[in-house]
């Protein structure tokens, strides 16, 4: 959530010592992106830079320093927030991006990089942060309108004076207005002017007829930007199921980059560090891991799968996944992961108890319960696979015909 509200976050390692409950000394502190900038000069133009100039040489871009051919050296992090008024001092502390010794990350900077010798990051909703002002203040102006419309205010106009009129009272008590020129709008209020003057109203027009559709105009422009189709911005799915999956399969498309992002950036360098503290206590034998890269690379394999997509209709994607299985477009683990984000083979290994346990309680053999299971999947299958040409054929006569 840092990540895209800021533009970027930190994660830096540290180590503790370790404790009868957890033997391994591995820590992660998690930095705001406004902790970390470029150390203050408090002599001229630098004093407001984010530019500047390390001890060693090295140019810093934010708080990111960067030797001569652009790699990343070392992050600078402040104690206190910017522009917080704190009894600190406000220190900048260098932190070294990787170890010396071991060449594993010190620092995890967990950004999305658009453009080369890009060193910070952008927030997720920067490029729409004008048409959302916009938005706000004419939604605000759209309720304040249709909120002083809804004021059904009498204004009586008389040529006599306005003591002898009995509409000086609302809700029993006598209204003493500080000012004869002051008059007061709410609902049932009633006003008596002096001799002479008016006050006229416009037709009310609110709520404007044209708001809801200029609004989701609007969204769905946002939503073009952030990759995210409007139906699922704004939560309203009117349309068909066809458009609606659509929407969402476009959807999970920027989901499904941003997490392989957010996988590389910080939950693979952090399995890495961990495996390595592992190896080196002995409390994982992994032979090869620190002397051969590709050992340890095949030591490192792991895939981040998080929560699954959804279903709009579970009977027709399951039916998918069953015939892409058959015909070896998909495997059963990647199916399961895409349905329910569960493990295929703890599955298999809880429904062979569990058919033992029914094919008991029925009088029967496991095989015969698992032909039974299948005869009914079966069933599904083709009923479904019917349905989905029935409506086909009803939503394209021409073509049926």
């Amino acid at each position: 959530m840092s990540w895209l509200m800021s533009g970027d976050v930190f994660g830096l390692i540290k180590r503790v010592d370790p404790t009868p409950m957890c033997p391994y000394s591995l820590r992660i502190q998690l930095v705001e992106a406004d902790r970390c900038s470029t150390p203050l000069i408090n002599s001229g133009y630098y004093c407001f830079s984010t530019e500047g100039k390390a001890k060693n040489g090295n140019r810093i871009f934010d708080g990111v320093e960067i030797n001569d051919n652009g790699m990343i050296q070392a992050y600078y992090f402040r104690n206190t927030y910017p522009h917080i008024i704190a009894a600190a001092e406000t220190e900048w502390t260098r932190v070294e991006a990787y170890g010396e010794k071991t060449g594993l990350p010190n620092v995890l900077h967990v950004m999305e990089s658009e453009r080369p010798e890009q060193y910070r990051g952008v927030t997720y909703l920067a490029q729409i942060i004008e048409p959302l002002l916009q938005m706000r203040r004419y939604t605000e102006g759209e309720l304040m309108a249709a909120l002083v419309e809804s004021f059904f205010t009498a204004f009586v106009t008389t040529d006599t004076g306005a003591d002898e009129m009995p509409f000086n009272e609302v809700n029993g008590s006598e209204i003493e207005p500080s000012d004869p020129d002051d008059y007061e709008m709410g609902p049932g209020t009633i006003n008596v002017m002096k001799p002479g003057e008016d006050i006229k109203f416009a037709a009310p027009t609110r709520p404007a007829s044209g708001f809801s559709a200029f609004i989701r105009a609007l969204c769905e422009q946002c939503g073009a930007a952030l990759e995210i189709p409007a139906d699922l911005l704004l939560k309203s799915f009117n349309a068909s199921y066809s458009a609606s999956r659509a929407a969402l399969l476009e959807a999970w498309k920027a989901f499904k980059m941003r997490r392989e992002w957010f996988a590389n950036d910080f939950c693979k360098p952090i399995y890495e560090i961990w495996l390595s503290e592992a190896v080196a206590l002995g409390r994982i034998q992994a032979p090869g891991f620190f002397s051969d890269p590709l050992i340890r690379a095949a030591w490192l394999g792991s895939d981040w799968i998080g929560p699954s997509q959804g279903q709009l209709d579970p009977t027709k994607e399951i039916s998918a996944e069953i015939l892409a299985n058959q015909h070896g477009y998909s495997t059963h683990e990647q199916s399961t992961i895409r349905l329910n984000g569960g493990q295929w083979e703890a599955n298999m290994n809880q429904l062979k108890r569990e058919n033992e346990m029914i094919a008991e309680a029925n009088g029967t053999t496991p095989e015969a319960q698992a032909e039974a299971t299948q005869a009914i999947a079966s069933l599904i299958l083709q009923n479904s696979l019917k349905e989905d040409q029935q409506h086909a054929k009803a939503d394209n006569p021409a073509a049926s015909s």
